[in-house]
C-alpha cells in the first residue's frame, strides 16, 4: 500500500482547516512532520490536492473528489480499531444541531447515545455537538467538519441528503397579563396591532413564522429581534410584546403558567424538523445508531 491513515488524517485535518500549521496541532504532530506527510502523499501519486495561496490551503477539485472516500476509509479504520479493542460499535460522533433542537431535544438523545440498555457508558462513545443556525450546521456537513445535522430550516444543495425527522410546529403566545391572553383566537387585525418579539432573520423559526404570516408581511410590528430563545421568552413574560417559537420550547412554560399560548386556528404554523447528511459520507454504525435514536425519540411523543 502506498499510503497511510496518517497521511489521509494530516490531509483530512489540512483540508478542514485549510492551514498545515493548525492541521499538525490538530493531530498533536510538529508542523515538519505533518508537511512532510502530506507532501509524501502527493508525491507518491505525482498529484496535487490543495491550491496554495500563502499559508492558506484549499482543495483542488481531485482534493474535493477524494475527501469523502478517505474519510470513510479513515472511519472505517476506526471502527475496526474500536472492534479489535472490545470497546463496542460507535465511537465519537460530530453532531451539529439548529438551537431550538440543540436546546430542547439533541441534549437527551446524546445521553442515549452513550449508553446501553442498562444505562451504562459505552466505551469509546462521544458526541460532539455543535449548536448553530441553519446556514452553519449545511455548511459543516457539505465540509465534513459535521458527521450528521439536524436542523430546522429549509434549503437545497445538491451535494446534500436533507431528510424529514419529525413533524413539529410554532405557536404563537403571550404573558398572562397581556390583552390578548383573554381571547379565544386571533383575527389578523390582532396580529396587524400586536407587538411581536420574534427569532432573527434567516432562523428556521423566523422562516416557517414569515411563510405562515403570507400576506400580512412587512406590516407587522417587530419590536425586538433575538437569537436566543430564552431571552424571547423573558422578553414576552416582561410583557414587551408577544413571541412565536417552537412547541417543544415553550412546554415547560405554559405548565408555569408564566407564558400562555394563543389561538391563531388560520394561520398554519406547521414546520418538520429534517436530518442533513452529505451523499458521499461513509454511514458508520454511529451514524446509523444517531438516527435511530432520533427516530426513537419522535415516536415515543
Amino acid at each position: 500500500m502506498r499510503y497511510t491513515l496518517r497521511q489521509l488524517e494530516v490531509f483530512l485535518a489540512t483540508a478542514r482547516l485549510e492551514n498545515i500549521t493548525r492541521a499538525a496541532e490538530s493531530l498533536a504532530m510538529s508542523q515538519s512532520a505533518a508537511s512532510g506527510a502530506l507532501r509524501e502523499l502527493e508525491q507518491q501519486f505525482g498529484i496535487a490536492l490543495f491550491e496554495r495561496a500563502g499559508k492558506r490551503l484549499k482543495l483542488n477539485e481531485l482534493g474535493r473528489m477524494l475527501l469523502p472516500r478517505a474519510e470513510g476509509l479513515l472511519e472505517q479504520a476506526a471502527e475496526l480499531e474500536q472492534s479489535l479493542a472490545g470497546q463496542g460499535e460507535v465511537g465519537a460522533l460530530r453532531v451539529g444541531a439548529t438551537l431550538t433542537i440543540g436546546n430542547y431535544l439533541a441534549v437527551g438523545i446524546v445521553a442515549r447515545y452513550m449508553q446501553d440498555e442498562s444505562g451504562r457508558h459505552l466505551p469509546g462513545a462521544r458526541v460532539l455537538l455543535d449548536v448553530e443556525n441553519t446556514e452553519h450546521i449545511a455548511e459543516g456537513v457539505l465540509h465534513f467538519r459535521l458527521d450528521v445535522g439536524l436542523v430546522e430550516g429549509e434549503f437545497h444543495h445538491p451535494d446534500l441528503e436533507v431528510t424529514p425527522w419529525r413533524d413539529d410546529a410554532l405557536t404563537v403566545f403571550c404573558a398572562p397579563e397581556h390583552p390578548l391572553a383573554q381571547k379565544k383566537s386571533l383575527t389578523d387585525d390582532d396580529l396587524r396591532a400586536a407587538t411581536w418579539i420574534l427569532r432573527e432573520s434567516g432562523s428556521g423559526t423566523r422562516q416557517t413564522f414569515e411563510r405562515a404570516m403570507h400576506g400580512l408581511l412587512p406590516g407587522l410590528d417587530v419590536l425586538l429581534e433575538l437569537q436566543h430563545t430564552e431571552a424571547i421568552k423573558r422578553a414576552v413574560e416582561a410583557g414587551l410584546g408577544i413571541g412565536c417559537l417552537s412547541q417543544v420550547t415553550l412546554v415547560d412554560a405554559f405548565r408555569r403558567g408564566s407564558l400562555v399560548p394563543l389561538q391563531v386556528p388560520h394561520r398554519d404554523f406547521s414546520r418538520q424538523f429534517y436530518f442533513v447528511l452529505h451523499k458521499q459520507k461513509y454511514r458508520s454504525r454511529g451514524i446509523d445508531r444517531w438516527l435511530q435514536l432520533c427516530r426513537d425519540s419522535s415516536a415515543a411523543i
